[in-house]
C-alpha cells in the first residue's frame, strides 16, 4: 500500500481569504470556493474549460436556531493531499486507488460565541465530494437539520435519466428527458406520492457536448436520503432531505456531519462507470475478520410465487393474529411453495450444478394477511409453517454441500423486526444459515417514517453491523438505495433498492432500456440483486390464466450478459430449475461466471442505449464479457486486447440466435467456441432488447 499526504495550512495555498481554488491530482477538475458578498458559501466546478456547475450555494437551516447558510465568514481554511491503495474485501477490482486534494473551510457566525460549520471538499480526477461537518461547540451540542441548502447549478438544459423523487419507493422504470420536461405528475406513484419536480439520486445526466454527469452521495449513516428539486427552467438542482414523521429532516448531536454529496464528471461514459469515488469516501470496515463473507449464486423458492405457480401463504385465510394462532389446524391451500419436499428439489439442483444457496421465501408463518395492513406483530422470524421441517432440511442440505438463505421479509413493521431481531439471528446460526435477505413492503411502522428517512437509514446500518456482529451475509429488499457502505460493512453483499427482474412478472414490465440504465443510476452507489437468468421469457406457461400476456422483455442471451453488466457478489439464478433443465447448454455460462473480480473493463456504454463489460475472475486466468442493448438491434466491435499477450484462450460465444428479438423470438439463441487472444476482436451480434455473453479461459501459453 502506498500512502501520501500532508496539510496545508490557508497561508500557503496563494488564495485570497474570502475565494480558493483547487485542481484535481491530475488537473483534470477545478474547484472554486467563495463567499458572496452577503456571506453566502457558493462553489462552482469545471472539466478542463468546461462548466460542470455554475455558482451553487451552501447552506443548513437549523430547527429554533439561526441558519447557517448566510452571514458567514471564513474562520480557517485547510488544504492536503492524499493518495493511498486499498483492497476490498470483494469487488469489480483488486485494489482501488484513492487519490484526492482535499480543502476543508471553516465558517462562522460573526458573533463572539459565533457557531461554526466545516465544508470539507474532495476533490478527485473523476468528480467531487463534500459535506458538512459540524465541530462540538457552545450553542451547538443537540441540533434539529430542518432542511439543507446544497444546490447544483447546471449550465444548460442537459438530457436527465431519472425516476421520481418518491420518499418510500424507487422501484420505477427510468425516464429520459431534458431538465425541462422532468415532471413526475403523470407517473403512477407507488407510495409516497412524488413533488412534480422532484426526483431521486443518482441522477445520470448528458449535456449536448458530451459531458456525463452523475449526481449522489456517499456514507449515508444518521441522515436522511437527498432527493433534488429540479428547477426547469434556470436548470439548477436543489437537495431536499426525506423528512421524519415530525417533519424535520434529522436530530444529530455534535461532533457530527453529513453524508458527503458527490459528482462524478467525465466526458467519456464508460469512465462514470468506472469510478470508485462513492467507495473511496466511505470508511474501512471495522470487522476484525472477513473471511466468513463469501460470494455466491443462489437459486430459490421465489419466482414461482411470482408467476403464479406457488404462494408464499400456507392457508387462504386472513384475520391471522401471530400469537395464539395453531397453524397446524389451518386449512393448507395446496400450493405453498416452500414445503419442504420442494425446497429439497432446489437443494439437489444446487448441488448438482455447483451453486452455493437456496434461498426460501414463505418458509415462516404469518403470509395469510402480511401485507397492506399495516399490522405491527405480522412476523415472528423462528416459526415454520406445518410443511417446513428446518431441522430435516438443514441436514439434507449440509449433506449436500449446500447452505441454506434464511428470508426476513418484514411487511416494513420494523420496530417488531428489531424486537426480534436477536432471536431471528440466533435461530439462524443454530440451524446453520449464514445469509438473510431481508425485505421492507409496505408502509414503515413506526407510523409516519419513510424508507429513506434517518429512522430507517439508521435501522439498515444496525441491521447491517448486527449481522456482520453475527457472522451472517445481507441483501436488503425495498431499503433506501446504497451509497458505498458495502465498504464499511462488507457483510452487506447487495441490495434491491430499483425496480427488479421481478417487475416483469406481475406489472407491465421493464423496458428494454431499463438494464442500460440501472448502471449508470442505482448501481453508482453499490452492487444490486436485480434477480437476473430467466429463462422462460414468455410467462403464461407457468399458469396460463393469470399469466396471460406476461413476458421479460429480454432475449434470453441478454439474460446471461446480465450476470456481467449488473455487478453484484450475490447473484440469483432466478428461474425454476425446470427452465434451466431445457436449455443446460446455456445454463452452463451461469454455472461458470464468477461473482468476485481481480478486474473488470468497461468496455463500450452509453446510458440507455448499450453497455459491454469484461471481468476478470478472482485468482483465475478467466475473462467474462457481457453486453447488452435496448430496443434497437446493434453490432458491438470488442477488442479483447485486455488478455495476457501470449497467452492462448478458449472463447464461448452465448449470443442472440437468428431471428432473436426481446417480443417475438426471445428465446433464439446459439452458442460457438473461438480460440482467441489479445489480437482478437470479436463482433457481437445484439438482436432488439438482446445481449451477448462470453467466457474466455486459458487453454495455454
Amino acid at each position: 500500500m502506498k500512502r501520501l499526504s500532508f496539510l496545508l495550512l490557508a497561508g500557503f495555498i496563494g488564495f485570497s481569504a474570502q475565494a480558493q481554488t483547487v485542481h484535481s491530482p491530475g488537473k483534470k477538475l477545478t474547484l472554486n470556493f467563495q463567499l458572496s458578498p452577503s456571506g453566502e458559501p457558493t462553489y462552482q466546478l469545471r472539466f478542463g474549460a468546461r462548466p460542470v456547475l455554475k455558482p451553487s450555494r451552501l447552506g443548513m437551516l437549523l430547527q429554533g436556531q439561526q441558519a447557517l447558510d448566510k452571514a458567514l465568514t471564513i474562520a480557517r481554511v485547510d488544504s492536503s493531499q492524499h493518495d493511498d491503495t486499498w483492497a476490498p474485501v470483494w469487488g469489480e477490482v483488486k485494489q482501488i486507488r484513492n487519490h484526492y486534494k482535499e480543502l476543508a473551510v471553516t465558517l462562522q457566525q460573526p458573533t463572539s460565541n459565533g457557531r461554526r460549520v466545516v465544508v470539507r471538499f474532495r476533490l478527485y480526477d473523476d468528480g467531487l465530494g463534500f459535506r458538512y461537518e459540524f465541530p462540538q461547540q457552545p450553542g451547538l451540542t443537540y441540533f434539529v437539520v430542518q432542511e439543507e441548502k446544497s444546490e447544483f447549478n447546471l449550465p444548460a438544459n442537459h438530457k436527465a435519466f431519472w425516476i421520481p423523487g418518491d420518499y418510500d419507493s424507487n422501484e420505477y422504470t427510468y425516464s429520459q428527458t431534458r431538465l425541462s420536461e422532468v415532471n413526475t405528475t403523470p407517473i403512477e406513484h407507488i407510495q409516497e406520492k412524488s413533488a412534480p419536480n422532484r426526483v431521486q439520486t443518482p441522477l445520470m445526466l448528458k449535456s449536448d457536448d458530451g459531458l456525463y454527469v452523475n449526481i449522489h452521495e456517499a456514507a449515508l449513516v444518521n441522515y436522511p436520503a437527498m432527493m433534488l428539486n429540479v428547477d426547469t427552467k434556470s436548470f439548477g438542482l436543489s437537495s431536499q432531505l426525506v423528512p421524519s414523521a415530525t417533519g424535520a429532516a434529522a436530530y444529530l448531536q455534535a461532533p457530527e456531519h453529513t453524508p458527503w454529496r458527490t459528482i462524478i464528471v467525465s466526458d467519456k461514459a464508460p469512465e462514470v462507470l468506472a469510478s470508485k469515488l462513492i467507495l473511496n469516501l466511505n470508511e474501512p470496515t471495522s470487522f476484525a475478520t472477513t473471511d466468513w463473507i463469501k460470494p455466491q449464486k443462489f437459486v430459490g423458492v421465489w419466482w414461482e410465487m411470482h408467476v403464479n405457480k406457488a404462494s408464499w401463504n400456507y392457508a387462504d385465510t386472513s384475520n391471522i393474529k401471530l400469537a395464539g394462532t395453531d397453524w397446524s389446524k389451518l386449512k393448507p391451500n395446496g400450493h405453498h411453495g416452500a414445503n419442504t419436499q420442494n425446497v429439497k428439489r432446489y437443494i439437489d439442483f444446487a448441488a448438482k450444478h455447483g451453486l452455493a444457496s437456496v434461498l426460501v421465501e414463505g418458509w415462516n408463518v404469518g403470509w395469510e394477511d402480511w401485507a397492506n395492513n399495516w399490522k405491527e406483530e405480522v412476523f415472528d422470524f423462528v416459526t415454520p409453517y406445518p410443511d417446513f421441517n428446518v431441522p430435516e432440511l438443514q441436514a439434507y442440505a449440509a449433506g449436500k454441500g449446500v447452505k441454506l438463505m434464511m428470508h426476513h421479509e418484514t411487511s416494513s413493521s420494523v420496530t417488531n423486526y428489531e424486537r426480534r431481531q436477536d432471536a431471528a439471528y440466533r435461530f439462524m446460526k443454530q440451524y446453520g444459515y449464514d445469509a438473510v435477505k431481508t425485505g421492507y413492503v409496505g408502509r414503515i411502522i413506526p407510523r409516519g417514517e419513510h424508507h429513506d428517512g434517518q429512522w430507517m437509514v439508521n435501522h439498515y446500518n444496525r441491521t447491517a453491523q448486527k449481522t456482520g456482529e453475527n457472522q451472517i451475509m445481507v441483501d436488503m429488499h425495498e431499503s433506501v438505495r446504497p451509497t458505498g457502505l458495502h465498504r464499511t460493512y462488507p457483510n452487506w453483499l447487495a441490495s434491491e433498492a430499483a425496480r427488479g427482474n421481478e417487475f416483469n412478472a406481475w406489472s407491465s414490465g421493464n423496458p428494454p432500456e431499463h438494464e442500460t440504465i440501472l448502471p449508470f443510476t442505482r448501481l453508482m452507489g453499490g452492487p444490486m440483486d436485480y434477480t437476473p437468468g430467466i429463462f422462460q421469457i414468455k410467462l403464461e406457461g407457468w399458469n396460463p390464466e393469470r399469466n396471460q400476456g406476461k413476458q421479460v422483455h429480454t432475449t434470453l442471451a441478454k439474460q446471461l450478459a446480465l450476470y456481467v453488466t449488473m455487478y453484484s457478489p450475490v447473484q440469483m439464478a432466478a428461474d425454476l430449475p425446470e427452465a434451466y433443465e431445457q436449455h443446460l447448454d446455456a445454463f452452463q455460462f451461469i454455472k461458470d461466471v464468477a461473482v468476485d473480480w481481480d478486474d473488470t473493463r468497461i468496455l463500450l456504454a452509453e446510458p440507455g442505449d448499450y453497455i459491454t463489460t469484461a471481468r476478470k475472475a478472482k485468482g483465475k486466468e478467466e475473462w467474462y464479457v457481457g453486453s447488452i442493448t435496448d430496443e434497437n438491434a446493434r453490432t458491438q466491435t470488442v477488442k479483447l486486447d485486455f488478455l495476457t499477450p501470449g497467452t492462448k484462450y478458449e472463447a464461448i460465444l452465448y449470443t442472440d440466435g437468428k431471428g432473436a428479438s426481446w417480443d417475438k423470438n426471445p428465446q433464439a439463441y446459439q452458442i460457438r467456441k473461438q480460440k482467441v487472444d489479445s489480437k482478437t476482436t470479436l463482433k457481437l451480434q445484439l438482436a432488439a432488447g438482446g445481449g451477448a455473453a462470453v467466457s474466455i479461459k486459458q487453454v495455454g501459453k
